[in-house]
């Protein structure tokens, strides 16, 4: 399968532009706080994307640093890859949690992996000398087509594949960069022959997307696979079996002259810990928990 899809790193600007006049705010200038101690320009940066899980992810990337004596702070609420990953080429920003295949589209627009391992491998070999991954997770975050149970049950839909002759009259939902990433609109139509009659942009990671599967905005929509929305209202996960979202585990992607040992040792032990179980769990909690207390628990238990 042709995994191709556009080059990025010319809409990587676009993007954060975008990003910036909407509001009139810089989008590198997230949510900031201090951990482990003073701050200055000796702390190492972290960022987090838009979403709920990347901000619990920073947490506790920034707890388990504090913990080893590294000094922190943390830059959450950044935006999308496109607008956080200038962050990281500015030096505005030295860590963010990542995922393996979806980083790894961004970066080489020729990537064909679809399995964890050979989709790390390939990571690996397609980022520019001064960023780095360490060990990634277990855990596993991916993209995914649900549809209310009424709705299976209706078309008879199992897998992604069953929606073709029901796109035309279906409206998908999904973050606004899905319109254009391969592993959104364009992949759905290349891979499986969708044609749905619109897509409607929502917030990544947000319950707007489940209102709407709710209230018949939407017919299909991308919600993340940990997302605790997807058991609490009996969404149903089509089946991917051509492996549009290849494997998306949890990985530090840092400044490469950031990495110490202490840093190496203090993620790298994060990413032991993280399994998609205990992720799905946190992500539960921070529905009514603040993410840096439910991140300083998981730390605890390393």
């Amino acid at each position: 399968m042709n995994r191709r899809h556009p080059a990025l790193l010319v809409s990587a600007l676009v993007g954060a532009l975008a990003l910036s006049a909407c509001g009139g705010e810089d989008p590198l200038e997230g949510d900031e706080e201090q951990t482990g101690g003073g701050g200055g320009d000796a702390a190492l940066v972290i960022g987090s994307a838009n979403f709920p899980e990347n901000v619990l992810l920073a947490e506790i990337y920034a707890a388990a640093l504090g913990d080893a004596g590294v000094e922190v702070t943390t830059n959450l609420n950044i935006g999308n890859r496109e607008a956080y990953m200038l962050g990281l080429e500015d030096g505005s920003i030295d860590l963010i949690p990542e995922y393996t295949g979806n980083l790894t589209l961004y970066l080489n627009e020729s990537a064909e992996a679809t399995e964890s391992e050979a989709v790390y491998a390939e990571l690996q070999e397609s980022l520019p000398e001064d960023l780095t991954v360490l060990e990634m997770a277990e855990a596993e975050d991916k993209d995914s087509v649900v549809v209310t149970q009424e709705t299976a049950e209706e078309f008879g839909l199992t897998s992604i594949a069953d929606l073709a002759p029901h796109a035309p009259n279906m409206v998908l939902g999904g973050p606004a960069e899905w319109r254009d990433r391969f592993t959104g609109v364009p992949g759905l139509k290349e891979v499986y022959g969708l044609e749905f009659s619109s897509f409607k942009p929502l917030d990544a990671g947000s319950t707007l997307t489940v209102q709407a599967l709710l209230n018949g905005q939407i017919d299909a929509g991308n919600i993340f696979s940990t997302d605790p929305a997807i058991a609490e209202n009996d969404f149903v996960v089509l089946e991917d079996p051509e492996a549009l979202f290849a494997a998306q585990n949890v990985v530090p992607l840092i400044s490469t002259d950031k990495v110490t040992p202490e840093v190496e040792e203090a993620l790298n032990a994060v990413s032991a810990a993280l399994t998609t179980e205990n992720l799905t769990e946190m992500m539960v909690q921070v529905q009514e928990t603040d993410p840096a207390d439910v991140a300083r628990e998981f730390v605890d238990g390393l």
